[in-house]
């Protein structure tokens, strides 16, 4: 289900429609944030690990689904105050308010409009261009969108699967992040910033996780231990020949495999009847050493009198 605000918004003077949009990735802070306390080392390192790894899945999922290369890499992590994070955002912008059951709070994600053209164009058959700019999106291309909203928010959720059992619900889009009020404006945010590429069209697209709603996953995360690498097996000391064993005698055979009969038609079986063999199987002698198969080989002709050429060991 996907709705759009239609609230009256009090005048104010347009960005240019061709300004690049504000990122806090590329304000350097003046001060020290307390916040970058809220997240140890350990977790902010897991953390990037996981939303690695949840990127490169999602870029597959999104291709197939796309039938068009799409790529994407983490740009980085960040805590902000959920004030600052949506006057970083655009106005207008498309913005998909999302949740993860049962983990508290609504989570955001904020599709440039450029890139979501390139999709939508890329949906309805097109090469991927989005086409005449313009700032805001129509119904149609809100609801194709929603279809790649739904697979951030999956995919998001069955990365963190093997700690927490997770089900996204989309609760709609926002076309104004200036009207947001899904968290108070000092609560923390845990801001993905993910640099997507479709054909020619490379912008950044950005989720912003309540982090009051993160936290007991982000302590099981960094919780994880790696398992302990196995010790490598000592080398095997090699076998001495008995030569007590010089002189017993092996039987060694040869069977072709491949052939099934019924048990009754093994009981009529008499002298002159033919089995037909399969070519491949005709082709591959099984060699047996005291009745155990050792061997394939192929059967030929030496000096007149048949024998077996060893192709490889049977491997058990």
């Amino acid at each position: 289900m996907s709705h759009q605000s239609h609230m009256s918004h009090p005048a104010e003077v347009a960005a240019p429609a061709d300004s690049p949009p504000k990122t806090p990735f590329k304000q350097a802070p003046q001060t020290r944030d307390a916040r970058a306390s809220l997240l140890s080392p350990r977790q902010m390192r897991k953390a990037h690990l996981h939303h690695q790894a949840f990127a490169r899945a999602l870029a597959g999922r999104l291709s197939l689904f796309l039938r068009a290369e799409f790529s994407l890499a983490l740009a980085g992590l960040q805590l902000l105050p959920f004030q600052r994070l949506t006057e970083s955002w655009p106005d207008p912008a498309h913005l998909t308010l999302f949740k993860t059951e049962p983990l508290r709070g609504v989570s955001i994600l904020q599709i440039p409009t450029l890139l979501g053209l390139s999709i939508v164009d890329r949906l309805m058959g097109g090469s991927g261009l989005p086409g005449t700019a313009r700032q805001e999106l129509g119904a149609i291309e809100n609801a194709l969108l929603e279809q790649v909203a739904q697979m951030f928010a999956a995919e998001w959720c069955a990365q963190a699967a093997p700690l927490l059992d997770l089900k996204p619900v989309l609760l709609g889009h926002e076309t104004s992040p200036r009207f947001l009020q899904t968290a108070s404006p000092q609560a923390p945010m845990l801001l993905v910033a993910l640099e997507a590429s479709l054909g020619d069209c490379r912008q950044q697209i950005q989720l912003g996780f309540p982090f009051a709603a993160l936290e007991p996953w982000l302590r099981q995360l960094a919780a994880e231990t790696q398992a302990a690498p196995l010790p490598e097996p000592a080398p095997s000391k090699s076998c001495a020949w008995n030569p007590c064993f010089d002189d017993v005698p092996l039987a060694v055979t040869g069977a072709w495999n491949g052939l099934e009969i019924a048990a009754r038609e093994v009981l009529q079986l008499k002298v002159g009847d033919v089995l037909p063999l399969h070519p491949a199987a005709a082709r591959q002698i099984e060699v047996r050493l005291g009745g155990q198969p050792k061997f394939h080989g192929r059967p030929g002709l030496v000096a007149g009198h048949w024998a077996v050429e060893l192709t490889e060991v049977v491997k058990h």
